[in-house]
């Protein structure tokens, strides 16, 4: 179980975030309407910890009829910004300000794992309409491009975590036994500009915890490393996006 303090982390840093994390790519929007059976035009959606609204954006483009539930006042103003015609509530995943039986489709965009799933389980079942579906997606780099892998496992190395090779799976272990999900996972690519790329990571709430000299010692080295990889300053990134989805 992650800390409310990392959760929380984000609202320093709503900006930086907003600005360098990578949204996610068509396909998976498709992947979502493929296995909730059915389309997200005209749907009742919520979008649950959903920051400065990268997901909530792709939903709503595809003619959603969303509402956003974010906990972080930092991230929730930076989300107004960017979408003010998208419905917000103060919120989490434990506590839904959600009316019974009202939603088509739950999504959780790497939020999921905020929350305490004694709590956020029921929670959905509740808000979803009977016939409803409750999607859940994470998107990771893919270790299993040479450059990704080494900086993995410098990241894994600097915050003391497992050093083991990732497990492409490993973000459908945990899944709540109760519901029954179709996975799927989509590969997509981003080409960013190198600061682009380090800004990214600097939004990590690993970063956010470790704190400003830490962060800045971390990502100088980085630097040097990726400029010999990538000399013209533009940084090639892959990654995989892991989506559950459960009809209820």
């Amino acid at each position: 179980m992650t800390t409310t303090s990392q959760a929380r982390s984000f609202d320093q840093a709503a900006v930086n975030y907003a600005a360098h994390r990578p949204s996610y790519p068509p396909d998976l929007i498709d992947a979502v309407e493929e296995l909730a059976d059915r389309p997200l035009r005209g749907a009742r959606v919520a979008d649950i910890g959903a920051g400065t609204g990268l997901a909530t954006a792709l939903l709503h483009a595809r003619g959603a009829r969303v509402i956003a539930v974010e906990p972080g006042q930092g991230m929730a103003s930076q989300f107004r910004l960017g979408l003010p015609e998208v419905p917000l509530v103060l919120g989490d995943g434990n506590n839904l300000p959600l009316a019974s039986g009202a939603i088509d489709i739950l999504t959780y965009a790497q939020a999921w794992h905020w929350t305490d799933q004694r709590r956020s389980v029921p929670e959905a079942l509740r808000v979803l309409r009977p016939g409803g579906a409750l999607a859940l997606w994470w998107n990771d780099s893919d270790s299993t491009v040479s450059w990704i892998a080494d900086q993995d496992a410098r990241l894994r190395r600097l915050f003391g975590a497992d050093d083991s090779e990732p497990d492409p799976m490993a973000r459908f272990r945990g899944l709540p036994t109760e519901l029954d999900f179709a996975t799927r996972q989509v590969r997509w690519t981003r080409t960013v500009p190198l600061d682009t790329h380090l800004a990214n990571l600097a939004s990590y709430s690993d970063f956010l915890m470790l704190g400003e000299k830490g962060t800045k010692t971390f990502l100088d080295a980085e630097r040097d490393l990726l400029t010999c990889l990538f000399p013209h300053g533009t940084v090639e990134e892959r990654y995989v996006v892991s989506l559950a989805v459960a009809r209820c």
